[in-house]
């Protein structure tokens, strides 16, 4: 019993220690985040920043970007003071090597927390931004064309800022990497398809009536081929989704027939 109560006195001054040093980090955090707040609000850069779309959206989510960016200053602090709190109590055997083990990976999911919001804010600034800037150059009736190319950076970037991110947590991986081109190559193939077919289908009216099938088999492609790069790291996957596609293109030539036929027919009948 004596030693136990000697081990605790021992490690008492560490633990108060730790204790103080957490408390001074979360109000110097606190501080220092609420002054960062008021320094972006005076430099009028929210203003700016919420007249973009980013900047709506961040909006009307309750949030703002000040703030934002204060939180992350005190996380970051707090962050900071655990980490020095977990050395100064120096824990021995699998805890203690846990513990460090948990302080050294906080700064990088905070890291890569920052790193997706704040790459998305400017992924959505930076995409809009060319949006903005093509549509003036276009013809008013290709104005899509300037929606697709906004869509498809995008989509790119924030694949991008999504790598970085999890390569800066430690997440990214053979999985996770196919994962996230898979769904680039989905958005990227649906954002195609839409202005492609809304292009033709300005220019020339007889295609509306087959461009929902031709968004259809336009969707269905890109979608297995998304499919085959999420699933290529698995054996024996690729095989399957290369007979499945075989199947899905006589399906779809099968089912094209007649549409083919009424079309070459009702053009046979304009033309006569």
């Amino acid at each position: 019993m004596s030693g136990i109560l000697e081990d605790i006195a021992a490690a008492l001054p560490a633990v108060i220690a730790a204790i103080i040093v957490i408390l001074v980090g979360y109000a110097v955090g606190k501080v220092v985040g609420k002054a960062v707040n008021k320094l972006i609000e005076k430099m009028g850069i929210e203003k700016s920043f919420e007249q973009t779309d980013t900047g709506k959206a961040f909006r009307s989510a309750g949030l703002d970007i000040s703030s934002f960016v204060g939180g992350v200053t005190t996380a970051f602090i707090v962050v900071l003071s655990v980490i020095l709190a977990i050395q100064i109590l120096n824990i021995a055997g699998p805890v203690g090597e846990f513990l460090v083990a948990v302080a050294a990976y906080l700064p990088r999911l905070l890291g890569g927390i920052v790193i997706i919001v704040v790459g998305t804010v400017l992924v959505g600034f930076l995409a809009s931004l060319v949006g903005d800037t093509l549509k003036p150059v276009l013809p008013e009736a290709k104005a899509e064309i300037a929606d697709m190319l906004k869509n498809l950076l995008l989509i790119g970037l924030i694949a991008v800022v999504l790598l970085i991110a999890l390569d800066l947590m430690l997440l990214g991986g053979a999985l996770v990497y196919p994962l996230i081109l898979g769904f680039v190559m989905i958005g990227a193939g649906i954002a195609l398809t839409d202005g492609l077919i809304k292009s033709i289908t300005d220019d020339h009216k007889e295609f509306a009536e087959v461009a929902g099938y031709a968004k259809f088999v336009l969707y269905s492609v890109f979608l297995i081929i998304g499919a085959g790069a999420i699933f290529s790291t698995f054996e024996g996957v690729t095989d399957i989704v290369a007979n499945i596609s075989w199947a899905f293109a006589i399906a779809l030539a099968i089912m094209l027939i007649p549409v083919v036929y009424s079309m070459a027919k009702k053009m046979s009948k304009e033309a006569s």
